[in-house]
């Protein structure tokens, strides 16, 4: 009997750039993102992103009406990488002979080092898109995105899935993935739980979670709306 085949190395992608146009402008965003892995968003000043990115408060006001314009930006970036990242991690081609659980066992951890890598970042967009619709309707674009894709991988292992409804289930799967991730790193709530879960920890609870829903027996679900429909059970 043949081994399952190894499972694809994952990794983000930056699409390539104009560099003379851009140079002074992804300097900045660049000086950005790095301030962002040491402090919050409010902490960050103009003066210090404009020090990292050795030009002058002038130039970023030249590009930037101020620090929320640059969020903007750092969003539009993000997104676009993360368009890439999605199309190269999720092709079908990369995944031949994988089975759902080899898929989950490598795109969740990839998606966790992704929040991990990026959370002031993603918590200033959280924050913000709950009152900008522009940056709400982006975020929500991206999250759509990912989520159909990697639901497509699963659904093409349809003979996997056990739940009466596939596609319906796949798709709450794929909402409630989301929703753990992000309550957990973005909004920060991992270290309410007790005892405190490192992130391989997370990773293979979210993984069985998803399994153990997608592959219950459909026989589980047809008792169940049969008791319902029959006044036995609310």
């Amino acid at each position: 009997m043949m081994p399952p085949p190894a499972a694809p190395t994952l990794q983000w992608i930056r699409p390539p750039r104009q560099a003379r146009t851009q140079e002074t402008l992804e300097r900045l965003l660049d000086a950005a993102e790095a301030l962002l892995e040491e402090k919050h968003f409010e902490d960050v000043h103009i003066a210090e992103i404009a020090s990292r990115a050795q030009t002058s408060v002038a130039a970023f006001y030249r590009r930037f009406n101020d620090k929320e314009g640059l969020l903007h930006a750092l969003h539009e970036r993000l997104c676009e990488e993360a368009f890439a990242t999605a199309d190269s991690a999720l092709a079908p081609e990369r995944w031949e002979g994988a089975g759902l659980r080899a898929i989950l066992d490598t795109v969740v951890p990839f998606l966790i080092s992704v929040f991990e890598d990026r959370q002031a970042l993603d918590l200033a967009v959280y924050q913000r898109g709950l009152t900008d619709e522009s940056m709400r309707e982006r975020s929500h674009r991206l999250i759509r995105y990912v989520l159909e894709g990697l639901g497509e991988l699963i659904l093409e292992r349809r003979e996997e899935i056990l739940h009466e409804q596939p596609e319906q289930a796949v798709s709450f799967a794929m909402m409630q993935t989301a929703a753990t991730l992000t309550h957990l790193y973005t909004a920060r709530f991992r270290d309410v739980g007790t005892p405190r879960m490192n992130d391989k920890q997370i990773a293979d609870e979210t993984v069985r979670s998803c399994l153990a829903y997608l592959m219950t027996e459909r026989t589980v679900f047809a008792q169940s709306n049969f008791k319902n429909q029959s006044g036995e059970s609310q």
